[in-house]
């Protein structure tokens, strides 16, 4: 960790992550600054699907719990570079029909004013697991 503010901005990481693992949308949200971006770890462009603006990202994010209601990110670390983020976590989530992912990922941040302007998702490619029995 190195940069003027990083400590902060990792304790905000912290803050951040903990807020996705309460399903807690205006928290999350709140992290944000009002014309956020959101890249998705999937989508049609190289960087994935591109979320503009509050209204979309937080749309995108709920999509999140929509297809894992039990959705929870574990073993996160958190770190800072002057306006730079890093968040690596592994994810954990059950669909509808049971079954389940399980992968290491992480996010990187861009930071304005203290807030996150893009979180940019990535994850490790594995095939769903079967459903508990």
């Amino acid at each position: 960790m190195n940069g003027k503010g990083s400590l902060d901005s990792v304790r905000q990481l912290g803050a951040f992550l903990e807020a996705w693992n309460r399903h807690d949308l205006d928290a999350i949200m709140a992290f944000m600054v009002e014309d956020c971006v959101y890249e998705a770890s999937a989508g049609p462009d190289p960087w994935g699907k591109r979320f503009e603006g509050q209204a979309a990202v937080r749309e995108a994010f709920a999509g999140v719990w929509a297809t894992f209601p039990d959705a929870r990110w574990t073993n996160a670390e958190h770190h800072a570079f002057g306006e730079r983020g890093l968040s690596e976590w592994t994810f954990y989530g059950s669909r509808a029909d049971g079954t389940r992912i399980e992968v290491r990922g992480c996010d990187l941040y861009t930071f304005c004013g203290g807030k996150i302007a893009l979180k940019s998702t990535f994850l490790k490619s594995r095939p769903p697991l079967p459903a508990n029995r």
